[in-house]
């Protein structure tokens, strides 16, 4: 999931949320959980024969810091593919989370839907500034709201999971975190539902005139989809997952499963007041995110997929610069929010684009540079260690960033 932008000031629960969404984490990077500890640095052989220290001694920091029980990486660059792993594959074992393991990927789901969408809209099927009230007139949108809002974020649309209206007070959706979720990780939702939800919490403010990360856009971006096409998951495979033959990424649904090899994922909550627990969360019922956040992938996959479309390979060059045109109000961590796409300058000196994402549990990254030559991507699993994710994660990240594409 993502959320809000200013994500680095808040308890770990939201930040987690938001490299799931948009630290955005809007949702949440790992959502809500505090991770785990432990594991020394993997030893298996770089790729291709690399030694690429400086990237290993990188995931390590989150390992070491307790943000991560084990995290795998994949950077493709002038030097060719390394791809590496640090921590564990499960709790209480000692081996280490495979290179080429699946993983929920959360918020970075939001990217190919939004690929998706303007795919249509280079074909034709979709206006980007046609209001989307016209596409979908049974959900009773304002006919204000257009598509590019929606990929935007500047919709004005509450957050179905947690947000606060336009008065500042907070705005309780379906339940995302702590025991509640727990209780419902298995529970099935439908897009309408959680659409809906959100429509009867009013909007935030009104169409255009700000921006706030939203997943229920998303949710919406996936009916609209739907009702151009007449199925959302025949359309992602048509259009990307086969002709890129990303044939390790799916659209599970309402499925509970990842197919292996995977990394297990932990979520730590407060059962009572004051009594803390952890439990796996590998297998939990995606429905509640949706469109939002529920793709699972592979670093490799996610790699193909960034670099074709920052090559120009997926959508037009018009879609492209529309996609990489940033909010001036959607500053964050991971940069500014254009469609479907966080643009961030480095301190070094260029710009990478990048959407991250969590899932409860899970977190992925995902770089490139704007040719699409250059790319980061990678899986975060939680575990039981408690970490200041606020202060933590934001120093881990940026050191992993500037050492794939600064150093």
């Amino acid at each position: 999931m993502n959320e809000a932008p200013n994500t680095i000031t808040l308890r770990s629960r939201r930040v987690f949320r938001r490299v799931g969404g948009t630290a955005a984490l809007a949702a949440a990077l790992l959502a809500g959980a505090a991770t785990a500890g432990a594991a020394a640095a993997d030893s298996r052989p770089a790729s291709a024969g690399q030694d690429r220290q400086e990237l290993q001694q990188a995931i390590q920091v989150f390992v070491d810091s307790g943000l991560a029980a084990g995290m795998q990486i994949r950077v493709n660059d002038e030097r060719g593919e390394w791809a590496g792993s640090a921590g564990v594959r499960k709790l209480g074992t000692s081996a280490k989370p495979p290179t080429n393991g699946r993983f929920r990927i959360g918020s970075t789901t939001k990217n190919f839907v939004a690929t998706l969408v303007l795919q249509l809209v280079d074909a034709g099927k979709l206006k980007l500034d046609a209001p989307v009230a016209g596409y979908l007139p049974e959900l009773g949108l304002d006919p204000e709201i257009t598509v590019r809002m929606l990929l935007q974020h500047t919709s004005g649309l509450i957050d179905y999971t947690y947000d606060v209206d336009a008065e500042g007070k907070p705005v309780q959706g379906i339940p995302w975190q702590g025991k509640a979720w727990v209780a419902k990780r298995f529970h099935t939702y439908t897009d309408e539902e959680l659409v809906r939800l959100a429509l009867s919490k009013g909007p935030k403010f009104k169409p255009g005139k700000r921006w706030s990360y939203s997943n229920t856009n998303y949710v919406v971006a996936k009916l609209l989809i739907e009702k151009v096409t007449g199925s959302y998951e025949r359309e992602m495979k048509r259009r990307i997952l086969w002709p890129l033959k990303l044939t390790r990424t799916e659209l599970p649904g309402a499925g509970t499963d990842i197919r292996g090899p995977y990394a297990h994922a932990y979520y730590r909550y407060e059962n009572e007041p004051g009594q803390w627990k952890v439990i796996d969360v590998t297998r939990q019922n995606p429905t509640w995110i949706s469109a939002a956040g529920d793709m699972i992938s592979t670093t490799e996959d996610l790699q193909t997929f960034f670099s074709a479309l920052n090559g120009g390979e997926l959508v037009s060059a018009e879609s492209l610069a529309e996609m990489r045109k940033p909010h001036l109000e959607s500053g964050a961590i991971y940069g500014r929010y254009g469609l479907g796409t966080w643009v961030q300058n480095l301190s070094c000196g260029g710009t990478v684009y990048n959407h991250n994402g969590s899932n409860n549990g899970y977190a992925a990254l995902m770089y490139s540079t704007p040719d699409g030559k250059k790319t980061l991507t990678a899986s975060i699993t939680s575990g039981d260690a408690e970490a200041d994710v606020a202060e933590e994660f934001p120093k881990a990240l940026d050191n992993l960033v500037k050492t794939a594409f600064c150093g």
